[in-house]
């Protein structure tokens, strides 16, 4: 059910785009185990699930970087190009770290399964758009038994620019062939907001999410969920039924 009720009307959608990490599925298991590892390999201290909550959702280079600077990289300019020139090093440690352990401490979010049936049975087409890699994201997709509902997978290096610009919005809904009025974002942060906001789109954001370690309600949607079942009571409220 839906946790907060729409100022207005939403416009119904002819498809929908959603967000991966902290929208469908519970990564930051996943992201604390793969940065621990990478740490380990670069002698640096690790960091805790707490830490990386704040930091993710912003495309797996910015959480490397942000990671590095948190142990005492960036102290000063000459520090910041230390973090430029060790960045190669840590990212390949961070990619195989991470494609050996994928999907294995994550789990999908309650209501992810059944509410993207609901939405298969409306006819809507579907884009999971992330600022994951692709690499990292259809296997997992795949994994957890959900990549058949989406007719489309992008992921941040699928585009020249990552959320929260809204390039990535405007070509999954050239993709989908729908326009971005028409096309909601499902999301769990600002940084899915400010995309939508750019891009034209509505947007609808999970209360459930990680936000960089902030307050949700202040990221500015059109509606907030407490699960993706309140989707299809909100499409229908907008008018967007369709036949299954």
């Amino acid at each position: 059910m839906p946790a907060a009720t729409p100022p207005t009307p939403l416009p119904a959608p002819a498809a929908l785009m959603i967000d991966l990490d902290g929208t469908l599925v519970d990564t930051v298991g996943d992201f604390t185990v793969a940065l621990n590892t990478m740490l380990a390999e670069l002698g640096r201290q690790g960091v805790t699930r707490e830490q990386v909550v704040r930091l993710v959702g912003k495309g797996s280079e910015h959480l490397l970087k942000s990671v590095l600077a948190l142990e005492g990289w960036a102290q000063s300019a000459m520090d910041s190009e230390a973090i430029e020139a060790l960045f190669p090093t840590a990212w390949a440690y961070y990619q195989r770290a991470y494609l050996a352990i994928n999907g294995r401490h994550s789990a999908l979010f309650p209501g992810v399964r059944e509410g993207l049936a609901a939405l298969a049975a409306r006819g809507l087409p579907l884009a999971c758009l992330t600022n994951k890699p692709q690499a990292f994201a259809v296997p997992l997709l795949e994994q957890l038994g959900i990549a058949h509902h989406f007719r489309h997978v992008f992921g941040g290096d699928s585009f020249a620019r990552k959320k929260p610009d809204p390039l990535p919005l405007l070509e999954t809904c050239r993709a989908l062939g729908s326009a971005p009025a028409r096309t909601w974002m499902v999301g769990d942060s600002s940084n899915d907001a400010q995309a939508a906001r750019a891009a034209g789109c509505p947007v609808v954001l999970m209360t459930y999410g990680y936000n960089h370690g902030e307050p949700v309600q202040s990221a500015g949607a059109d509606a907030l969920l407490d699960a993706l079942t309140g989707l299809p009571a909100l499409i229908d409220a907008a008018g967007g039924r369709m036949a299954a």
